[in-house]
């Protein structure tokens, strides 16, 4: 299975696309595994407040300059090959940009006698015309694992995740269409798989056995109609099932006009990804088995998977910061783009005391408690001047209250954050719908809370 270097001093890896979905992710969970962690960017001021950036080493540079590799490439065991540009299909320089990038980093990588790369491609059937998208990552693995340097490809479908552009996809289109008109490819048969499992086999390929540069197709347990993954996606989310109209007349370059209509991601993004789902994306075979364990407790389910990418929600956390070095690998990144992540709609008012922070504080719990706040509860670890509710109305959606304290002028900024989950289509409506009601009624709760510190 894997080679035992715990006597050795750690290997250095190059970490490609650290700025990326899976870059962001791997890199801290390579450092947990005690390798010196170098990773290319070609802006590094991204990587600003990144907490594990003081950790790693970082060198600026595109895989289109080959100088600028070449420093970067230095001492280095392995590079992890992440990049890949979603260009829209039938741009001429997409395809080529992408072969000079993998010529590059072959070449580079020889020269400096690195020992592996690890790629990421895609699954894809084994015969046939592909989409300029697949065809362009199936290129790049074929010219790494041509070059001299010892080459793994992973070949992995759909990854599940918060952040993931295919798993937004899925999110976006089954959260804001209860009945959706679909090509044909809605009946092709996907192979997703968990993005903490496909994080699992890109730390583990660092040191898997290679007896030959080759593809390695990875998969999660369930294969299913994409169709099937949006109504496994809807129930997990609490949303009836969809409905579904197949029209063979819906063109990929017609669907993908229609997704960026009808969703927030970009139609360059959208048209790539459509192309691909025309064609079956599953596992032709399960070799990875013999050169690295499954992790541990075997590969999520897409069910699980998706209840992971979605448990921020059922935890009330909308925002996301980089607190963590190392957080659940389905979770959201201040890196991932816009238009990643469940809608979260808010109501923020406070209020000026004109007593001090920690005055307030102790009185702050037993206020709210006291403040008549029907229909929630709390829900929180009791940290004094920072208070959370849950709803336990019937809402289309979840519903959060927090109250938080901080320092202002001599006296105390009392807020009160109000934020909303909305569940499909009717949470959207519901919460448009009651804004002149909800200003009153959440207006009148920050009064109550007010008056009842003030008696305290």
């Amino acid at each position: 299975m894997m080679t035992d270097n715990s006597s050795e001093a750690p290997r250095r890896v190059l970490v490609t696309g650290a700025t990326g979905y899976l870059g962001g992710r791997l890199a801290p969970r390579l450092l947990e595994a005690g390798y010196t962690v170098r990773v290319l960017a070609r802006n590094p001021d991204k990587l600003e407040g990144v907490p594990w950036a003081s950790d790693v080493e970082i060198a600026r540079g595109d895989l289109g300059d080959r100088d600028s590799l070449k420093k970067a490439f230095l001492d280095v065991d392995v590079v992890y090959y992440l990049v890949h540009s979603m260009g829209s299909p039938g741009d001429g320089d997409f395809a080529k940009t992408e072969r000079e990038s993998a010529e590059n980093v072959a070449a580079v990588a020889e020269e400096a006698e690195v020992s592996r790369i690890v790629y990421l491609g895609g699954l894809h059937p084994e015969t046939g015309e592909l989409s300029e998208h697949l065809e362009s990552r199936a290129e790049v693995g074929r010219i790494l694992i041509e070059s001299t340097v010892p080459t793994l490809v992973l070949q992995a479908g759909v990854v599940i995740g918060s952040g993931s552009a295919s798993f937004e996809m899925i999110r976006h289109l089954t959260n804001r269409l209860p009945v959706m008109t679909t090509p044909r490819w809605v009946h092709n048969r996907i192979q997703p798989i968990a993005v903490r499992d496909i994080l699992h086999y890109l730390i583990g390929a660092a040191e898997a056995e290679l007896p030959e540069s080759r593809t390695y197709d990875v998969g999660g347990p369930d294969v299913m109609e994409y169709g099937e993954m949006m109504n496994i996606y809807a129930d997990v989310a609490g949303l009836r099932k969809r409905q579904m109209l197949v029209l063979p007349v819906l063109t990929p370059r017609l669907a993908g006009h229609w997704i960026g209509l009808v969703t927030p991601i970009p139609r360059g993004l959208a048209m790539p990804l459509i192309e691909s789902l025309q064609f079956d994306a599953v596992a032709h075979e399960t070799d990875i088995d013999d050169v690295l364990d499954r992790p541990d407790g075997g590969l999520a389910s897409f069910r699980e998977s998706v209840r992971l990418a979605l448990r921020n929600i059922d935890d009330g956390e909308s925002e996301t910061t980089w607190s963590d070095s190392v957080s659940a690998p389905s979770d959201p990144l201040p890196s991932d783009p816009d238009w990643a992540g469940e809608v979260v709609y808010s109501d923020v008012r406070s209020v000026y005391l004109g007593s001090g922070p920690d005055e307030i504080a102790t009185r702050l719990r037993d206020a709210v408690v006291s403040g008549d706040l029907r229909g929630w509860q709390i829900d929180d670890d009791g940290s004094p001047g920072n208070v959370r509710l849950r709803s336990t109305g019937t809402l289309p959606g979840s519903a959060w209250m927090q109250y938080r304290t901080s320092s202002a002028g001599g006296g105390t900024r009392l807020e009160q954050r109000t934020e909303f989950f909305p569940r499909g289509l009717a949470g959207r409506v519901f919460w448009y719908g009651s804004l002149p009601a909800r200003k009153i009624l959440l207006g009148r709760t920050l009064q109550a809370v007010v008056a009842h510190v003030d008696r305290a």
